[in-house]
């Protein structure tokens, strides 16, 4: 893995460059007198700063440096000059196509509006790291079942999901105030649908006291996803990886988190019931394959509690591509709740209207979805987009931390 991310770097590297020197040559060819000189001081100190952003990485990469929150934001830095640069060199080429001129010299409309919009584009990026990311949005979800038993009318179940916790280095803020938001919805369970970390345990380490302090009348309940296995990471030997993912269950017990790793449990309320049940992550390709539904909850009738009996049914599943392909064509259970999408952490919103790149690639990315199974029963997906991010330390447009409750109702 680490060395793929050289080349990909050294590539990005070469590719920098190349526009770089595109730059450079519109700047001396459409800027004259003291505004060139100020296009190239300007030039000069973002083409060092860039290239300077990726040389710090690719040393960092060789010498394996550990601490991923550093070059996180080091690639950020560069991806937010880059990426406009880009957009910018695009659009110039695009005005090269027509022989434009003024006062007797060529110019080039194209490169004006690829420098609008590059710099648009900059502002729209920093916006997602300053603003967006920290402002946590509750989810308000009323979900209405025939099979829900009375004793659980009103019951208050709050999710969150995908935590990546390393994304925040040490600064237990942000997480503070997640906490802080969940608590004060007062609700009777809480539920936590996977992605704890990034890549290793040990990113948990400076918001244990933070996470200990969720309070709920039924407590916290929560499965693994698949950035919990240490799978992302370089490990000496399997016995160093096993201890990684050993240490993520014995440190969720301490804050009084109870884990569902393919097993159930049930809620009680008033007397009546119903099955809480979590599958580790269901995982596709590249991702690896540890949830297992029969294990957690049986399928053959013979057994009382199984798959497509009467008893109100929540599910943990971290992909909601489990639900897509297995739990809603071979079970009855009511209400699946997932994360792992993050909404690939950039929503666009239009009226009652959302659109996300994670539509190209999940079916259900974020939200409420319902579908009817062989056997009439409507089966509910609720995929909440996740408080974290991974990759950088940003969301775009209407991407906001979430929190979902949600209300049971008969």
């Amino acid at each position: 893995m680490r060395h793929f991310t050289i080349v990909a770097i050294l590539l990005l590297y070469i590719l920098t460059v190349a526009v770089q020197l595109y730059i450079h040559r519109d700047i001396r060819n459409y800027l004259y007198g003291k505004l060139r000189r100020l296009g190239l001081i300007a030039f000069w100190i973002l083409s060092v700063a860039t290239l300077g952003m990726l040389t710090i990485t690719i040393v960092l990469q060789i010498l394996d440096y550990p601490e991923l929150y550093s070059v996180m934001w080091i690639l950020f830095i560069y991806i937010t000059v880059f990426v406009p640069s880009c957009i910018y060199c695009l659009l110039s080429s695009i005005g090269r196509l027509f022989n434009w001129r003024r006062n007797g010299r060529r110019v080039n409309y194209m490169s004006l509006a690829g420098f609008i919009v590059s710099f648009i584009l900059f502002i729209f990026m920093w916006w997602g790291v300053l603003f967006t990311r920290y402002e946590i949005v509750v989810n308000n979800i009323e979900y209405k079942s025939s099979a829900l038993p009375k004793g659980f009318d009103g019951y208050r179940i709050v999710q969150f999901s995908d935590a990546h916790l390393g994304t925040w280095g040490n600064d237990t803020a942000f997480v503070s105030d997640l906490v802080e938001r969940i608590n004060s919805l007062k609700p009777d369970v809480i539920l936590f649908t996977g992605d704890i970390v990034n890549r290793e345990t040990a990113e948990m380490a400076p918001f244990l006291k933070t996470l200990s302090r969720l309070r709920a009348k039924d407590g916290v309940f929560s499965v693994l996803g698949n950035h919990d296995y240490g799978d992302y990471a370089d490990w000496k030997n399997d016995s160093e990886k096993t201890a990684n993912l050993e240490l993520i269950k014995v440190w969720q017990r301490q804050i009084g988190w109870t884990m569902l790793n393919n097993e159930h449990t049930y809620l009680t309320n008033d007397k009546d019931s119903i099955a809480l049940i979590g599958v580790e992550n269901w995982g596709e390709p590249p991702f690896k394959q540890y949830g297992n539904l029969e294990k957690s909850y049986s399928s053959s009738h013979d057994n009382p509690g199984n798959l497509y009996d009467k008893k109100f049914k929540i599910l943990l599943s971290h992909n909601p591509e489990h639900w897509n392909q297995e739990v809603s064509t071979m079970s009855n259970i009511n209400l699946t709740l997932s994360g792992h999408t993050h909404a690939m952490q950039m929503v666009f919103k239009l009226g009652n209207k959302r659109a996300s790149p994670a539509s190209l690639k999940y079916s259900q990315w974020g939200g409420l979805y319902n579908r009817v199974n062989s056997k009439g029963d409507t089966l509910s997906l609720y995929v909440n987009e996740g408080s974290g991010e991974v990759g950088i330390p940003a969301r775009f447009g209407n991407a906001y931390p979430e929190i979902t409750l949600i209300e049971l109702k008969r």
